[in-house]
């Protein structure tokens, strides 16, 4: 269950002006399937989502299918993708991950989660993007700006993003779970940044724990 002490109005009113502002989120990877949705979130690990989405048309149009990322040169596979950082790990999580797709699953990106944390460079977080965006599966992906967002608005303690995870999906409907992350993801970009949140002029400064503290600190 989620921490007791949070009020259902208190998220019945999130949920409401989070609809509001971001009425209809979207996933901002851009993908035609799942193998490359699995393969631009291992490379939107400490990169910006604008410069994955910069790297992987050609990347996408030089490697089609998962039998392609596993016989790719691996010197060859970082230099496609090095502008994204992290190049060498992040091609050797592609490579690996896509033999065993090609080997175990027929090419076909596995649909569960267990499954898809087995593969390299695989986490909760990349898993359920996954199967949100690629397989319409219900889940919370727990990125920086999800963690950010549902502590600083007191939707959770927790620090580690499993424990984040499991908080947020007890307070929520499943129904909402993949939309409730794109919206806190968009706006923790927009609004509730990292180094200088906008509080004075978030709708959501009334309902969140930070925003109040920041408000009545310049009293």
């Amino acid at each position: 269950m989620g921490d007791t002490h949070i009020n259902s109005n208190k998220v019945k009113s999130i949920l409401k002006i989070l609809d509001e502002l971001y009425p209809d989120p979207q996933c901002s990877l851009n993908f035609e399937n799942p193998l490359q949705l699995m393969v631009a979130t291992i490379l939107s690990a400490q990169c910006t989502d604008e410069r994955v989405n910069i790297v992987t048309p050609a990347l996408f149009d030089k490697y089609r299918s998962a039998q392609d990322f596993a016989r790719a040169p691996l010197d060859e596979l970082e230099q496609d993708i090095k502008s994204t950082g992290f190049y060498h790990n992040k091609a050797t999580a592609i490579r690996e991950s896509a033999k065993i797709i090609s080997e175990r699953f027929d090419g076909e990106v596995p649909r569960d989660m267990e499954t898809l944390v087995g593969l390299p460079g695989v986490g909760r977080k990349t898993a359920n993007v996954i199967l949100g965006n690629a397989f319409g599966i219900p889940g919370i992906a727990v990125d920086t700006h999800v963690s950010r967002v549902s502590v600083r608005l007191g939707l959770t303690r927790a620090k580690d993003p499993n424990k984040i995870e499991r908080d947020l999906s007890a307070l929520l409907e499943k129904s909402i779970w993949v939309k409730f992350s794109h919206q806190l993801i968009q706006h923790g970009r927009r609004i509730c940044t990292a180094k200088k949140p906008r509080c004075s002029i978030c709708l959501l400064q009334p309902h969140c724990d930070y925003g109040m503290d920041q408000a009545t600190a310049k009293f």
